[in-house]
C-alpha cells in the first residue's frame, strides 16, 4: 500500500490560500481536524509563512507534516503533506492549480478568489480528490468547469455534453 501511494503522489492534508495580510481566502481539509485545530493551524502557518523572507526555501517541517508553499502575486498557496512525500511534486500541484485558476479567471487575482470562491473550490475539487491528484489535464478541468457554468446559467437544460 505504501508503494502504491508513492506512485500516485503525495497525500495532501490541507490546502490554504492566504493573502499577504494573513487573511484566509480559501481552505480545504483532507484530514480530520477539529474546529479549534483548524483555527490554530491557520494562525500558526499564516504567521510562519508570511514572516519568512522571500529568498528562503518554500519547504518547512512543522509538527508531523511538511509544509510546501508558494507565493503568487498577493496570495500564498500553502499545502500540508506527509513528511515522506515529495515536495517538488507538491509544488507542481500548486502550480497546476494556479495555472487552471489563471486560465479560468484570466490572470487570477485575490478578488477573483474572494468573489468567486465557489468556483475556486470547484476547480480545486476537480484537481484533487481526497488529498490526492485526480485530474492532471488543465483542458479537462476547464472543460468540466465550463460545463458546470452552462448548467448553472441554464438550469432547465438537462443535456450537457461532456
Amino acid at each position: 500500500d505504501r508503494y502504491q501511494r508513492r506512485v500516485r503522489g503525495p497525500m495532501i492534508h490541507f490546502v490554504i490560500l492566504l493573502s499577504r495580510q494573513g487573511k484566509t481566502r480559501l481552505h480545504k481539509w483532507y484530514s480530520s481536524y477539529t474546529g479549534k485545530e483548524k483555527t490554530r493551524i491557520l494562525r500558526e502557518l499564516g504567521n510562519m509563512v508570511i514572516s519568512r523572507p522571500a529568498r528562503q526555501c518554500n519547504f518547512l517541517e512543522w509538527k508531523e507534516l511538511k509544509i510546501v508553499y508558494k507565493r503568487y502575486a498577493s496570495l500564498f498557496f500553502i499545502v500540508g503533506i506527509d513528511r515522506t512525500d515529495n515536495e517538488l511534486i507538491t509544488l507542481e500541484t500548486i502550480h497546476q492549480f494556479v495555472e487552471v485558476l489563471d486560465r479560468y479567471f484570466g490572470n487570477v487575482c485575490e478578488l477573483d478568489i474572494i468573489f468567486n470562491f465557489h468556483k475556486a473550490y470547484f476547480i480545486l475539487d476537480e484537481l484533487l480528490l481526497a488529498g490526492e491528484m485526480s485530474e492532471t489535464s488543465k483542458k479537462r478541468i476547464l472543460h468540466i468547469v465550463s460545463q458546470q457554468d452552462v448548467l448553472t446559467e441554464n438550469p432547465n437544460d438537462t443535456k450537457v455534453e461532456l
